[in-house]
């Protein structure tokens, strides 16, 4: 109120002038005309700068909840807001200290921040700022103005300035409160508007988008997650949560402040997250979110029973307060109805899809009639084995029709089924073929017993299927398949895009020494039953055992979209079941064992290759030759998984990873970028990863530019982290030999290997 004393008592003492009564005056009017903040604060500016003879003049206002001050700017046909702490730049220093500066040369003035300058091209030269206040005196803001045209900004152009937005902080003081209403309306109305959805709304996916993005905005924060009880695996999961991607997270529903609050019913307020001992910070250094403040709130259904949690972090300008406490809840109590009939639905169509997956996925044959012994489905094996083109040229036709003539005796049996019954190695005749099929017959009933109708389940055991099953014995069960299905187009070659794996047991000659030929033989198919599994379960096709190392290819002859992220996912799956592996084996009194990967992704030629009395379906390619070559680079980085660029490039998901180097294997001329993936280890094994890899990609950037001891300095930073980072070893003793002997030319980080 100071400031504002003085010009009233420095107007009064210099008579103030009819000139700038009229000025005022014309403000108060001009300023009554507006019709919304943005156009007020438009005009405001307007009479400002051409008031004071400037460039420019920005009206900053105070947003108390985040401490920003803000200003708004159109461009095109919308405003974009400004905003910068109240405590920074001259804006901030003159809201802070409740005075009013004058600058004659911004760039001598320690207060002036130049990043605003440099975002924009403008060069500020002078300054005039004041303290924006309202009717009452209190602060709301500050007003600046830029580069006085002639001459230099005076006292008397600071007075003016304060009595101009003296004289319009009523209106503008208006426009804030009622855009404050607009704005609580709005929330108000986006609740209801939720709320009604709900009713309507089945699919549990977009329900949950549509609660959580309402939620951060109804309580002005930053993320907001909604987790739901799996009563099967008494885990508290979320599908939809801001800032998780496409990543579903799992948890047992006792551990964090989650799941306190699901085991308790309590609503927990925490404005510090990090003091809190419940608090898991695993999930931040995943996501490199930081949490600060947290609401979490039960979701309880219509019969008191917690279904789930509402989760909204980081309250914008502090902690959560009571009033948002008792939003959330009334919330969270009109949607637990919806969420409840969205899982129920959701859980319904899983078990439709898995029932009708498992029917589609299955090569035997089911058909089944109702209680009028009319087809009511058919699954694609069935259609296939009957000679049908169409389910809909079988569903509805009567039960005698389906099976007549010769398959007739086929009809009787089914229409008086009254328990299971198995035949073995019928014979059918379907379109003319005779196939032979073991049958099963099945009655169909609902819970009281009472008859719903019949199936019938076909299995093909004719000559195609026995020689499929022979073949499976000795290859991959879906390369049999095509084999027999596609056959001279699959063995004749094929080339295509595919992810090479190479794995190789460590030190296995010392194993066999210690082992005997006994021992060896059982220790690699103990080894092998475990890793087949492991790449089969992603789609993998084993193409060779070569003694202790095994070649997998990704891609052929059945293509994945994500075949890069199947190999990379086995090859982690490999590691961490390895580790299980000589646990059991240590139990045992006998020696663990280790391997190495590595990966990569590129064109390999598949077929059947050999000579006419022994061939093998493989691939071969400069692909394979890479992942080979990076197979054995393992011993020489103290890695377990190698890829090379083409396979990093080529990943879907994230994965922990970190580029190694860059190096020309030997028979390459081109230079290829090497990554280590690092997701199997744990904090045993790789201690402090977080910031060893951040040590550690600080030092490959520095080798990159040849500083050479800097890169070792954080080289050792790594190595301090981790004493056993083989790698962060292995680049300290080569920045050591490039420091004594620099490299020719340009150094472009190209590190040449001599052997394979």
């Amino acid at each position: 109120m100071t400031a504002t004393v003085d010009i009233g008592l420095r107007l009064q003492a210099g008579k103030l002038s009819a000139k700038v009564s009229q000025l005022l005056l014309m403000v108060n009017n001009d300023m009554a005309l507006t019709d919304s903040l943005d156009v007020a604060l438009e005009k405001l500016v307007s009479i400002i700068t051409n008031t004071l003879g400037a460039e420019r003049a920005t009206i900053f206002l105070n947003d108390h909840e985040t401490g920003e001050l803000y200003s708004r700017v159109a461009q095109g046909s919308f405003m974009r807001e400004i905003r910068i702490m109240n405590t920074r730049g001259i804006a901030g220093w003159v809201f802070t200290h409740e005075e009013g500066a004058i600058v004659h040369d911004a760039y001598r003035d320690k207060r002036f921040f130049k990043n605003v300058d440099m975002r924009t091209g403008y060069r500020t030269k002078s300054i005039l700022c004041a303290v924006f206040r309202d009717a009452a005196g209190k602060k709301i803001g500050v007003s600046q103005v830029l580069n006085k045209i002639d001459g230099r900004f005076t006292e008397q152009d600071l007075d003016l300035l304060m009595m101009i937005t003296q004289q319009a902080a009523i209106a503008i003081q208006n426009h804030l409160i009622l855009e404050e209403v607009d704005k609580v309306r709005k929330q108000e109305l986006d609740f209801l508007d939720v709320v009604s959805q709900i009713s309507s709304e089945l699919e549990l996916e977009p329900l949950l988008q549509k609660i959580i993005s309402t939620v951060t905005s109804m309580l002005n924060a930053e993320r907001s997650s909604l987790f739901i009880n799996d009563e099967k695996t008494n885990e508290l999961y979320t599908i939809v949560g801001e800032g998780l991607g496409a990543n579903e997270i799992r948890f047992p529903n006792h551990l964090g402040i989650a799941g306190h609050v699901f085991q308790t019913g309590e609503v927990l307020n925490i404005p510090h997250a990090y003091a809190d001992l419940r608090f898991n910070p695993a999930f931040d250094k995943q996501t490199g979110f930081f949490t600060r403040s947290m609401l979490c709130i039960p979701v309880t259904n219509k019969a008191g029973k917690t279904i789930g949690v509402s989760q909204v972090l980081n309250k914008h300008g502090g902690a959560f307060t009571q009033e948002d406490e008792a939003r959330l809840a009334a919330f969270t109590s009109q949607i637990s109805i919806g969420i409840e009939n969205a899982t129920l639905f959701k859980n319904v169509q899983q078990l439709m899809n898995y029932t009708e997956s498992m029917l589609h996925s299955m090569t035997n044959g089911v058909i089944t009639f109702n209680d009028e012994h009319k087809v009511a489905t058919c699954n694609p094996a069935g259609l296939r084995i009957m000679r049908i083109e169409t389910e809909e040229d079988i569903v509805g036709r009567e039960l005698t029709s389906v099976f007549a003539a010769e398959n007739e005796w086929v009809r009787a049996k089914l229409q008086d089924v009254q328990e299971v019954e198995v035949l073995m190695d019928a014979e059918l005749v379907f379109a003319g073929e005779t196939i032979s099929a073991n049958l099963t017959m099945v009655p169909l009933r609902d819970d009281e017993q009472q008859v719903l109708g019949s199936m019938i389940m076909i299995e093909d055991i004719s000559s195609e299927k026995r020689v499929k099953s022979t073949m499976a014995r000795y290859m991959d069960a879906t390369l049999a398949d095509q084999l027999l299905e596609g056959g001279e187009d699959i063995l004749g070659g094929k080339q295509s895009i595919g992810t090479v794996l190479f794995s190789d047991i460590r030190s296995f000659t010392t194993l066999t020494e210690q082992l005997g030929a006994q021992g060896t033989v059982s220790l690699l198919n103990e080894y092998f039953t475990i890793m087949v599994d492991i790449i089969q379960d992603e789609g993998g096709m084993l193409d060779k055992f070569i003694g202790d190392a095994m070649m997998v290819v990704f891609g052929t002859p059945v293509t994945h979209d994500d075949d890069p992220d199947r190999a990379l996912r086995s090859a982690i799956k490999m590691m961490t079941e390895l580790w299980v592996l000589n646990e059991s084996r240590k139990s045992r009194g006998m020696a663990a064992i280790d391997h190495g990967m590595g990966l990569n992704t590129g064109d390999i030629v598949s077929g059947n290759i050999g000579s006419p009395k022994r061939m093998d379906y493989t691939v071969i390619g400069d692909g394979v030759n890479l992942a080979a070559r990076l197979e054995s680079a393992c011993k020489k980085y103290g890695a377990h998984i190698l890829l090379s660029e083409y396979t990093f490039a080529s990943l879907k998901a994230t994965y922990r990873t970190r580029h190694v180097d860059k190096v020309i294997v030997k028979g390459k001329t081109e230079p290829v970028g090497v990554y280590e993936a690092v997701d199997y280890h744990d904090k045993t094994s790789f201690p402090n990863m977080i910031d060893v890899l951040g040590y550690f990609n600080g030092g490959i950037e520095l080798y990159n530019e040849a500083r050479w001891d800097e890169a070792v300095k954080q080289f050792k930073l790594a190595l301090k982290g981790h004493p056993g980072d083989a790698v962060s070893k292995m680049y300290v003793e080569r920045c050591a030999e490039l420091k004594a002997s620099p490299p020719k030319g340009d150094w472009d980080g190209v590190w040449v290997f001599t052997s394979k």
